[in-house]
């Protein structure tokens, strides 16, 4: 029942455009094939992009790594801002917030470990990337879990245009 109501929404989005013939309507649904898989494709390179910097970030504060107590300043799900002071009396707020900043709390105070070369560069102390894993594997899951559906439909809508083309061609 969802198919069939998917199936017409997208007959009808192809009628909106006009287009009518299967000679036309051929370019038509190979570009909305390239268009549904290219953003796949992307999206899911973002992700893994994503795991990367990660790991990258990682590796800079694991290689000149200093220890420090912070203040939570503010604390949200996807950025916190915190305020340590360094061992040579340094006050550091960095302007992007702490890595991996999950069930943080206003007021609490946290061990991070950040870069001594780049103080700006924080994470929470015992966090690393693998916890940006299961979150970028979901992503790359629930957008093939959209894609694949989709490109089947886009197929299924084109073979039955085609077919019923050529039941039209052949009637006298």
């Amino acid at each position: 029942m969802v198919a069939n109501a998917t199936e017409r929404l997208a007959a009808a989005a192809i009628n909106l455009v006009g287009v009518t013939s299967t000679e036309t309507t051929a370019p038509v649904f190979r570009r909305l094939r390239t268009v549904i898989l290219v953003v796949a494709i992307a999206v899911s390179a973002l992700a893994v992009l994503l795991v990367l910097a990660a790991w990258r970030d990682d590796i800079r504060i694991s290689s000149d790594e200093g220890v420090a107590t912070a203040e939570v300043l503010s604390a949200g799900r996807l950025r916190s801002a915190i305020s340590f002071i360094t061992p040579d009396g340094n006050t550091v707020n960095p302007p992007l917030g702490v890595l991996y900043p999950t069930n943080l709390t206003v007021g609490q105070h946290i061990n991070v470990e950040y870069s001594r070369s780049d103080p700006n560069l924080v994470r929470v102390a015992g966090r690393d990337a693998r916890v940006a894993i299961i979150p970028a594997a979901s992503v790359i899951v629930v957008t093939w879990a959209l894609a694949l559906p989709a490109l089947w439909l886009v197929r299924r809508i084109e073979r039955r245009r085609r077919q019923a083309s050529a039941g039209l061609a052949r009637t006298p």
